[in-house]
């Protein structure tokens, strides 16, 4: 392996931990209607356990409201009773074939708890980050003492890694400042 190598590989292990932060900070309700509340609720549909983004149309014609469109008629009792079992906390309003949510206000207790997940989840992206900077240095200073690369490559290699690491973790840092602010607003 190369020194390049180990630095791609880096950079795309790290921009995938972004992808998976801002993905499940998308799935936190902040009073706001967004799709991503929804769109990855498993659903019993016919035996087989399916997204809900696979057998209907999700859409937010207003900041406060999910509407939930099956494309199969006989499928809107298996996503009600699917959107009742999930862990949003949202009762679903049925007409007909089509199923609204109507997203309510969050109390301060709540946002309080939901800030205190969305913590959780920023440092476990911090983690993830950290660790893939872990594994690029022990494959940097393998290729040093295999005589791939010089110790002066080897010391410039890891401060790019640092480097990267630290501007991930103020990536992560920013999604969370900006998703805190989201659930605060009133």
């Amino acid at each position: 392996m190369e020194l390049e190598q180990v630095m791609d590989e880096m950079e795309l292990k790290m921009m995938k931990s972004m992808e998976v932060i801002e993905h499940e900070f998308a799935t936190i309700r902040t009073g706001k209607a967004s799709p991503a509340l929804v769109e990855n609720i498993m659903v019993d549909y016919y035996g087989t356990q399916t997204r809900l983004r696979q057998i209907a149309g999700i859409s937010t014609p207003e900041p406060r409201l999910i509407i939930i469109q099956t494309w199969d008629p006989g499928a809107v009792d298996a996503v009600e009773k699917a959107l009742m079992k999930s862990k949003i906390g949202i009762t679903p309003i049925r007409d007909g074939r089509v199923l609204r949510m109507p997203i309510p206000e969050l109390s301060e207790e709540r946002r309080k708890e939901l800030d205190k997940v969305l913590k959780g989840m920023a440092e476990e992206g911090r983690v993830a980050v950290r660790n893939v900077r872990r594994e690029a240095n022990d494959a940097i200073k393998k290729l040093q003492k295999g005589g791939a690369i010089t110790e002066d490559q080897m010391h410039t290699a890891e401060k790019k890694v640092q480097d990267k690491t630290n501007e991930y973790i103020g990536e992560i840092d920013k999604f969370l400042a900006k998703k805190e602010k989201e659930i605060m607003e009133l």
